[in-house]
Protein backbone atom coordinates (compact mmCIF):
# COMPACT_ATOMS: atom_id res chain seq x y z
CA UNK A 1 0.00 0.00 0.00
CA UNK A 2 1.29 3.47 -0.51
CA UNK A 3 -1.23 5.49 1.89
CA UNK A 4 1.87 7.39 4.07
CA UNK A 5 0.57 9.39 6.83
CA UNK A 6 2.45 12.25 7.78
CA UNK A 7 4.13 13.02 11.17
CA UNK A 8 1.58 15.94 11.98
CA UNK A 9 -1.55 13.54 11.20
CA UNK A 10 0.04 10.80 13.17
CA UNK A 11 -0.30 12.76 16.29
CA UNK A 12 -3.75 13.72 15.89
CA UNK A 13 -4.34 9.57 14.70
CA UNK A 14 -5.94 8.86 18.00
CA UNK A 15 -8.26 11.87 18.25
CA UNK A 16 -9.41 11.96 14.77
CA UNK A 17 -10.10 8.80 14.51
CA UNK A 18 -12.37 8.81 17.81
CA UNK A 19 -14.16 11.20 16.04
CA UNK A 20 -14.72 9.54 13.07
CA UNK A 21 -16.09 6.31 15.73
CA UNK A 22 -18.67 8.60 17.00
CA UNK A 23 -19.72 9.73 13.50
CA UNK A 24 -20.31 5.99 12.15
CA UNK A 25 -21.65 4.86 15.81
CA UNK A 26 -24.71 7.34 15.03
CA UNK A 27 -25.17 6.37 11.34
CA UNK A 28 -25.33 2.72 12.52
CA UNK A 29 -27.70 3.73 15.36
CA UNK A 30 -29.99 5.67 13.31
CA UNK A 31 -29.80 2.76 9.93
CA UNK A 32 -30.49 -0.51 12.37
CA UNK A 33 -32.69 1.58 14.76
CA UNK A 34 -35.90 0.50 12.64
CA UNK A 35 -34.87 -3.53 13.41
CA UNK A 36 -36.44 -2.71 17.00
CA UNK A 37 -39.50 -0.81 16.33
CA UNK A 38 -40.82 -2.14 12.81
CA UNK A 39 -43.54 -3.25 15.00
CA UNK A 40 -44.65 0.32 16.25
CA UNK A 41 -43.97 1.83 12.89
CA UNK A 42 -46.31 -0.69 11.45
CA UNK A 43 -48.96 0.07 14.12
CA UNK A 44 -48.52 3.87 13.73
CA UNK A 45 -48.86 4.09 9.54
CA UNK A 46 -51.36 1.21 9.74
CA UNK A 47 -49.17 -1.32 7.35
CA UNK A 48 -48.01 -4.48 7.32
CA UNK A 49 -44.81 -5.52 9.10
CA UNK A 50 -43.16 -7.07 5.95
CA UNK A 51 -44.12 -3.83 4.04
CA UNK A 52 -42.21 -1.61 7.21
CA UNK A 53 -39.08 -3.61 6.41
CA UNK A 54 -39.08 -1.87 3.15
CA UNK A 55 -37.74 0.91 5.55
CA UNK A 56 -34.54 -1.46 5.95
CA UNK A 57 -34.23 -1.98 2.12
CA UNK A 58 -34.71 1.44 0.93
CA UNK A 59 -31.82 2.90 3.49
CA UNK A 60 -29.99 -0.28 1.48
CA UNK A 61 -30.70 1.38 -1.30
CA UNK A 62 -30.02 4.72 -1.07
CA UNK A 63 -26.68 3.46 0.51
CA UNK A 64 -25.27 1.43 -2.26
CA UNK A 65 -26.36 3.56 -5.29
CA UNK A 66 -26.45 6.84 -3.61
CA UNK A 67 -23.46 6.99 -1.49
CA UNK A 68 -20.79 6.04 -4.77
CA UNK A 69 -22.66 8.73 -6.96
CA UNK A 70 -22.13 11.36 -3.99
CA UNK A 71 -18.02 10.23 -3.95
CA UNK A 72 -18.03 10.15 -7.99
CA UNK A 73 -19.57 14.07 -7.91
CA UNK A 74 -17.11 15.13 -4.65
CA UNK A 75 -13.97 13.53 -5.53
CA UNK A 76 -11.57 16.18 -5.99
CA UNK A 77 -13.44 18.01 -2.77
CA UNK A 78 -11.77 18.22 0.65
CA UNK A 79 -11.96 14.83 2.51
CA UNK A 80 -12.85 17.09 5.95
CA UNK A 81 -15.14 19.19 4.15
CA UNK A 82 -17.16 16.23 3.36
CA UNK A 83 -17.46 14.91 6.24
CA UNK A 84 -18.56 17.73 8.19
CA UNK A 85 -21.25 18.45 5.17
CA UNK A 86 -22.11 14.50 4.85
CA UNK A 87 -22.76 14.31 9.08
CA UNK A 88 -24.39 17.71 8.57
CA UNK A 89 -26.72 16.47 6.37
CA UNK A 90 -27.61 12.95 8.21
CA UNK A 91 -28.39 14.67 11.22
CA UNK A 92 -31.36 17.07 8.93
CA UNK A 93 -32.36 13.76 7.54
CA UNK A 94 -32.98 12.19 10.77
CA UNK A 95 -35.08 15.05 11.62
CA UNK A 96 -37.37 14.98 8.78
CA UNK A 97 -37.75 10.71 9.70
CA UNK A 98 -38.86 11.86 13.25
CA UNK A 99 -41.56 14.61 12.31
CA UNK A 100 -42.65 12.26 9.32
CA UNK A 101 -46.52 12.28 8.66
CA UNK A 102 -46.70 9.69 5.95
CA UNK A 103 -45.37 6.38 5.17
CA UNK A 104 -43.75 7.11 2.12
CA UNK A 105 -42.03 10.03 3.41
CA UNK A 106 -40.44 8.16 6.09
CA UNK A 107 -39.44 6.08 2.75
CA UNK A 108 -38.02 8.67 1.30
CA UNK A 109 -36.13 10.21 4.04
CA UNK A 110 -34.14 6.70 4.70
CA UNK A 111 -33.00 6.70 1.37
CA UNK A 112 -31.64 10.19 1.14
CA UNK A 113 -29.66 9.50 4.68
CA UNK A 114 -28.76 5.68 3.37
CA UNK A 115 -27.18 7.54 0.37
CA UNK A 116 -25.22 10.17 2.73
CA UNK A 117 -24.07 7.83 5.19
CA UNK A 118 -22.52 5.95 2.09
CA UNK A 119 -20.59 9.20 1.35
CA UNK A 120 -19.65 9.67 4.84
CA UNK A 121 -18.35 5.90 5.48
CA UNK A 122 -16.13 5.86 2.12
CA UNK A 123 -14.59 9.22 3.25
CA UNK A 124 -14.24 7.56 6.98
CA UNK A 125 -12.04 4.96 5.92
CA UNK A 126 -9.86 7.49 3.37
CA UNK A 127 -9.04 9.46 6.44
CA UNK A 128 -8.94 6.64 8.83
CA UNK A 129 -6.05 5.39 6.71
CA UNK A 130 -4.44 8.52 5.95
CA UNK A 131 -3.89 9.27 9.39
CA UNK A 132 -2.11 6.13 10.58
CA UNK A 133 1.30 4.04 9.09
CA UNK A 134 0.53 1.48 6.08
CA UNK A 135 0.66 -1.31 8.96
CA UNK A 136 -2.33 -0.26 10.96
CA UNK A 137 -4.82 0.37 8.03
CA UNK A 138 -6.87 -2.90 9.26
CA UNK A 139 -7.21 -1.51 12.61
CA UNK A 140 -7.84 1.84 11.14
CA UNK A 141 -10.62 0.75 9.30
CA UNK A 142 -12.10 -1.66 12.08
CA UNK A 143 -12.31 1.62 14.61
CA UNK A 144 -14.46 3.26 11.65
CA UNK A 145 -16.53 0.01 10.90
CA UNK A 146 -16.26 -0.41 14.79
CA UNK A 147 -18.58 3.13 15.75
CA UNK A 148 -21.38 1.16 13.70
CA UNK A 149 -20.44 -2.51 15.48
CA UNK A 150 -21.10 -0.59 19.02
CA UNK A 151 -24.13 0.86 17.33
CA UNK A 152 -25.42 -2.36 17.18
CA UNK A 153 -24.22 -3.41 20.80
CA UNK A 154 -25.35 -0.34 22.84
CA UNK A 155 -27.57 2.12 20.43
CA UNK A 156 -30.20 -0.23 19.01
CA UNK A 157 -30.92 -2.12 22.20
CA UNK A 158 -31.35 1.20 23.72
CA UNK A 159 -32.81 2.82 21.40
CA UNK A 160 -35.40 0.30 20.76
CA UNK A 161 -36.25 0.38 24.63
CA UNK A 162 -36.27 4.38 24.30
CA UNK A 163 -38.97 3.67 21.26
CA UNK A 164 -40.94 1.47 23.45
CA UNK A 165 -40.83 3.92 26.02
CA UNK A 166 -41.35 6.93 24.16
CA UNK A 167 -42.04 6.04 20.37
CA UNK A 168 -40.28 5.20 17.63
CA UNK A 169 -39.79 9.11 16.78
CA UNK A 170 -38.61 9.77 20.41
CA UNK A 171 -35.83 7.26 18.83
CA UNK A 172 -34.99 9.44 16.22
CA UNK A 173 -34.75 12.72 18.15
CA UNK A 174 -31.91 10.69 20.54
CA UNK A 175 -30.21 10.39 17.11
CA UNK A 176 -30.53 13.99 16.26
CA UNK A 177 -28.85 14.95 19.59
CA UNK A 178 -25.91 12.60 18.87
CA UNK A 179 -25.32 13.33 15.70
CA UNK A 180 -25.27 17.17 16.61
CA UNK A 181 -22.37 16.08 19.41
CA UNK A 182 -20.37 13.98 16.13
CA UNK A 183 -20.80 17.05 14.46
CA UNK A 184 -19.30 18.97 16.60
CA UNK A 185 -16.45 16.38 17.64
CA UNK A 186 -15.29 16.41 13.71
CA UNK A 187 -14.89 20.08 13.03
CA UNK A 188 -12.87 19.90 16.31
CA UNK A 189 -10.29 16.24 15.94
CA UNK A 190 -10.39 15.51 11.91
CA UNK A 191 -7.49 17.44 10.31
CA UNK A 192 -7.35 18.26 6.90
CA UNK A 193 -6.07 15.28 4.74
CA UNK A 194 -5.02 14.87 0.83
CA UNK A 195 -6.57 12.49 -1.48
CA UNK A 196 -4.84 8.87 -0.93
CA UNK A 197 -4.78 7.62 -4.84
CA UNK A 198 -4.77 9.26 -8.28
CA UNK A 199 -6.87 12.30 -9.09
CA UNK A 200 -9.91 12.40 -11.01
CA UNK A 201 -13.00 10.16 -11.57
CA UNK A 202 -12.09 8.65 -14.76
CA UNK A 203 -8.38 7.72 -13.70
CA UNK A 204 -9.66 6.11 -10.08
CA UNK A 205 -12.76 4.16 -11.79
CA UNK A 206 -10.25 2.15 -13.96
CA UNK A 207 -8.80 1.15 -10.79
CA UNK A 208 -11.89 0.76 -8.24
CA UNK A 209 -13.90 -1.25 -10.98
CA UNK A 210 -11.09 -3.48 -11.67
CA UNK A 211 -12.94 -7.44 -12.39
CA UNK A 212 -10.81 -8.41 -9.14
CA UNK A 213 -12.50 -5.78 -7.35
CA UNK A 214 -15.77 -6.56 -8.58
CA UNK A 215 -15.13 -10.27 -7.44
CA UNK A 216 -14.63 -8.84 -4.21
CA UNK A 217 -17.92 -6.91 -4.13
CA UNK A 218 -19.98 -9.68 -4.85
CA UNK A 219 -18.53 -11.91 -2.01
CA UNK A 220 -19.51 -9.07 0.12
CA UNK A 221 -23.03 -8.75 -1.24
CA UNK A 222 -23.84 -12.51 -0.31
CA UNK A 223 -22.37 -12.56 3.16
CA UNK A 224 -24.28 -9.67 4.24
CA UNK A 225 -27.54 -10.32 2.12
CA UNK A 226 -27.43 -13.37 3.82
CA UNK A 227 -26.72 -11.77 7.57
CA UNK A 228 -29.53 -9.68 6.57
CA UNK A 229 -32.24 -12.23 5.39
CA UNK A 230 -32.08 -13.30 8.95
CA UNK A 231 -31.20 -10.37 10.78
CA UNK A 232 -34.09 -7.74 9.81
CA UNK A 233 -36.91 -10.13 11.52
CA UNK A 234 -35.06 -11.47 13.97
CA UNK A 235 -37.55 -9.72 16.35
CA UNK A 236 -40.63 -12.02 15.29
CA UNK A 237 -37.97 -14.80 15.58
CA UNK A 238 -37.40 -14.60 18.70
CA UNK A 239 -41.03 -14.02 19.83
CA UNK A 240 -42.33 -16.70 18.32
CA UNK A 241 -39.54 -19.90 17.59
CA UNK A 242 -37.96 -18.93 20.98
CA UNK A 243 -40.36 -17.51 22.90
CA UNK A 244 -39.37 -14.48 24.02
CA UNK A 245 -40.85 -11.01 24.51
CA UNK A 246 -40.48 -7.27 25.86
CA UNK A 247 -37.34 -6.85 27.45
CA UNK A 248 -35.85 -10.09 26.62
CA UNK A 249 -35.94 -9.68 23.51
CA UNK A 250 -33.40 -5.80 23.98
CA UNK A 251 -31.15 -8.42 25.98
CA UNK A 252 -30.81 -11.31 23.07
CA UNK A 253 -30.02 -8.09 20.76
CA UNK A 254 -27.66 -6.53 23.23
CA UNK A 255 -25.90 -10.19 22.98
CA UNK A 256 -25.34 -10.35 19.81
CA UNK A 257 -24.27 -6.22 19.43
CA UNK A 258 -21.73 -6.65 22.27
CA UNK A 259 -20.23 -9.69 20.02
CA UNK A 260 -20.51 -7.76 17.00
CA UNK A 261 -18.45 -4.45 18.73
CA UNK A 262 -15.99 -7.49 19.68
CA UNK A 263 -16.07 -9.35 16.30
CA UNK A 264 -15.44 -5.12 14.09
CA UNK A 265 -12.16 -4.68 16.56
CA UNK A 266 -10.52 -8.35 16.38
CA UNK A 267 -11.12 -8.16 12.51
CA UNK A 268 -8.80 -4.98 12.10
CA UNK A 269 -6.26 -6.97 13.97
CA UNK A 270 -6.96 -9.58 12.09
CA UNK A 271 -7.13 -8.07 8.56
CA UNK A 272 -3.75 -6.56 9.20
CA UNK A 273 -2.16 -9.79 9.52
CA UNK A 274 -4.14 -12.01 6.39
CA UNK A 275 -7.16 -10.47 4.90
CA UNK A 276 -7.87 -13.08 2.42
CA UNK A 277 -7.75 -15.88 5.05
CA UNK A 278 -9.81 -14.16 7.76
CA UNK A 279 -12.69 -13.75 5.52
CA UNK A 280 -12.95 -17.46 4.01
CA UNK A 281 -12.65 -18.74 8.34
CA UNK A 282 -15.38 -15.97 9.16
CA UNK A 283 -17.60 -16.89 6.19
CA UNK A 284 -17.44 -20.80 7.21
CA UNK A 285 -18.21 -19.96 10.85
CA UNK A 286 -20.80 -17.85 10.21
CA UNK A 287 -22.69 -20.98 8.18
CA UNK A 288 -22.10 -22.79 11.44
CA UNK A 289 -23.45 -19.96 13.73
CA UNK A 290 -26.66 -19.81 11.61
CA UNK A 291 -27.20 -23.92 11.13
CA UNK A 292 -27.12 -23.76 14.92
CA UNK A 293 -29.65 -21.04 15.28
CA UNK A 294 -31.81 -22.61 12.94
CA UNK A 295 -31.48 -26.23 14.54
CA UNK A 296 -31.57 -24.64 18.12
CA UNK A 297 -34.34 -21.49 17.22
CA UNK A 298 -36.47 -23.22 20.36
CA UNK A 299 -33.81 -23.06 23.02
CA UNK A 300 -33.08 -19.76 24.66
CA UNK A 301 -29.72 -20.23 25.50
CA UNK A 302 -28.39 -22.23 22.66
CA UNK A 303 -29.65 -18.91 20.87
CA UNK A 304 -28.05 -16.79 22.63
CA UNK A 305 -24.61 -18.51 21.83
CA UNK A 306 -25.66 -18.52 18.33
CA UNK A 307 -26.01 -15.14 18.48
CA UNK A 308 -22.82 -14.02 19.93
CA UNK A 309 -20.86 -16.46 17.16
CA UNK A 310 -22.95 -14.97 14.77
CA UNK A 311 -22.10 -11.48 15.62
CA UNK A 312 -18.12 -12.41 16.68
CA UNK A 313 -17.61 -13.20 12.84
CA UNK A 314 -20.52 -11.52 10.98
CA UNK A 315 -18.94 -7.97 11.57
CA UNK A 316 -15.14 -9.53 12.03
CA UNK A 317 -15.16 -10.46 8.05
CA UNK A 318 -16.23 -6.83 7.51
CA UNK A 319 -12.57 -4.90 8.28
CA UNK A 320 -11.16 -7.76 5.75
CA UNK A 321 -13.48 -7.26 2.96
CA UNK A 322 -12.72 -3.44 3.06
CA UNK A 323 -9.32 -3.90 3.65
CA UNK A 324 -8.87 -6.21 0.56
CA UNK A 325 -11.23 -3.68 -1.55
CA UNK A 326 -8.97 -1.01 -1.11
CA UNK A 327 -5.73 -2.72 -1.49
CA UNK A 328 -7.08 -4.51 -4.73
CA UNK A 329 -7.73 -0.52 -6.20
CA UNK A 330 -4.69 0.94 -5.52
CA UNK A 331 -4.57 3.98 -6.45
CA UNK A 332 -8.02 4.12 -7.11
CA UNK A 333 -9.05 3.26 -3.28
CA UNK A 334 -10.85 6.84 -2.66
CA UNK A 335 -13.53 5.77 -4.97
CA UNK A 336 -13.19 2.14 -4.06
CA UNK A 337 -13.44 2.96 -0.52
CA UNK A 338 -17.35 3.49 -1.03
CA UNK A 339 -17.81 0.42 -3.00
CA UNK A 340 -17.73 -2.13 0.28
CA UNK A 341 -20.61 -0.35 1.87
CA UNK A 342 -22.50 -0.25 -1.70
CA UNK A 343 -22.04 -3.90 -2.19
CA UNK A 344 -22.96 -4.85 1.18
CA UNK A 345 -25.56 -2.55 1.40
CA UNK A 346 -27.32 -4.02 -1.71
CA UNK A 347 -26.83 -7.70 0.07
CA UNK A 348 -28.96 -5.79 2.87
CA UNK A 349 -31.52 -5.08 0.47
CA UNK A 350 -31.79 -7.64 -1.13
CA UNK A 351 -31.69 -10.18 1.89
CA UNK A 352 -34.15 -7.68 4.00
CA UNK A 353 -36.90 -8.56 0.75
CA UNK A 354 -35.99 -12.25 0.74
CA UNK A 355 -36.16 -12.24 4.51
CA UNK A 356 -40.12 -10.63 4.19
CA UNK A 357 -40.97 -12.86 1.47
CA UNK A 358 -40.06 -15.85 3.33
CA UNK A 359 -41.38 -14.77 7.25
CA UNK A 360 -44.80 -14.60 4.78
CA UNK A 361 -44.91 -17.21 3.20
CA UNK A 362 -43.15 -19.74 5.64
CA UNK A 363 -43.10 -17.92 8.55
CA UNK A 364 -40.66 -16.86 10.70
CA UNK A 365 -38.32 -20.00 11.41
CA UNK A 366 -37.62 -19.57 7.43
CA UNK A 367 -35.97 -16.82 7.73
CA UNK A 368 -32.59 -18.11 9.03
CA UNK A 369 -32.78 -20.80 6.42
CA UNK A 370 -32.68 -18.51 3.61
CA UNK A 371 -29.41 -16.51 5.55
CA UNK A 372 -27.86 -19.84 5.84
CA UNK A 373 -28.55 -20.76 1.79
CA UNK A 374 -27.25 -17.72 0.89
CA UNK A 375 -23.84 -17.93 2.98
CA UNK A 376 -23.51 -21.20 1.82
CA UNK A 377 -23.56 -20.09 -1.89
CA UNK A 378 -20.60 -17.63 -0.61
CA UNK A 379 -18.33 -20.23 0.66
CA UNK A 380 -16.56 -21.10 -2.47
CA UNK A 381 -16.51 -17.53 -3.79
CA UNK A 382 -14.87 -16.84 -0.37
CA UNK A 383 -12.50 -19.47 -0.78
CA UNK A 384 -11.77 -18.31 -4.55
CA UNK A 385 -11.21 -14.61 -3.75
CA UNK A 386 -8.06 -15.36 -1.62
CA UNK A 387 -6.20 -16.28 -4.94
CA UNK A 388 -7.17 -12.34 -6.07
CA UNK A 389 -3.66 -10.60 -5.99
CA UNK A 390 -2.73 -6.74 -5.96
CA UNK A 391 -1.47 -5.74 -9.16
CA UNK A 392 1.04 -3.27 -10.00
CA UNK A 393 -0.15 0.78 -11.06
CA UNK A 394 -0.87 0.61 -14.69
CA UNK A 395 -2.01 -2.92 -15.19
Amino acid sequence: MSITATPQTQKRAGPALAALFLGTFVMGMAELLVVGVLDLIAKDFEVSLSSTGTLVTSYAFGLAVGGPILTALTIRLSRRRLLLFAMAAYVLGNVVMALAGHFAVLLAARAVTGAVQGLFIGVAFAVGASVVTPDRMGRAISIVIGGVAVSIALGVPIGTLIGQGLGWRGAFLAVVGLGLVALVALVALVPAVTATGVEGLRAQARFALAPRVLAMLVVGFLLLGGQYAALTYITPFLQQVTGVSGAWISAFLLAYGVATAVGAFAGGWAADRNAARTLGLANLVLVGALGALWLSGAVPVLVALALLVWGLVGFGLVPSLQYRVVDLAGPGRDLAATLPASAVNTGIAVGALAGGWSLDSFGPASVVVTGLLVCLVALPATWASGLLKVRPQGS
